[in-house]
């Protein structure tokens, strides 16, 4: 009686196509590329004038003090809600096309307060807002 049983042959792995195949791949992709030694971008740098700065009519900047006081445009706003942050801004910005908003935050003012000027905002139509920074010396950042 034989019990053991009788070695099956190694499977072997033929490399050979796989090889024909990425050598394929490998032409294909250079023959469908195109490479260039340099890349252009457009870049619009910005420009500085020492002159006096301009006016921009349809702007409206909102200022939030260290404390949380709201400012629209150096008008201070009695109230530290966002019906209050409303109503200023839309008596700001009343006569005015489509008013960009500045909110100018201090430092040290909260992530709240910001976030309320963003509502008003929203609240009332006003989609193009931009931010800057202060320190508390009153220099922008």
């Amino acid at each position: 009686m034989k019990f053991h049983r009788d070695k099956s042959p190694e499977p072997e792995i033929n490399l050979i196509p796989f090889i024909d195949i990425l050598l394929v791949v490998v032409i294909f992709l250079m023959l469908s590329t195109t490479y260039s030694k340099f890349t252009e971008m457009q870049l619009n740098l910005p420009v500085a004038d020492a002159a006096a700065p301009k006016e921009y009519p349809h702007e409206v900047i909102v200022s939030i003090s260290s404390e949380g006081a709201f400012s629209v445009n150096r008008n201070l706003v009695n109230t530290r809600d966002v019906q209050g942050l409303i109503q200023a801004l839309a008596q700001a910005t009343q006569s005015i096309e489509s008013p960009m908003i500045i909110i100018s935050a201090d430092a040290q003012a909260s992530h709240q307060s910001v976030m309320m000027v963003m509502e008003a905002a929203r609240r009332n139509g006003l989609n193009q807002l931009t931010f800057a920074a202060q320190s508390s010396g009153g220099k922008a950042d």
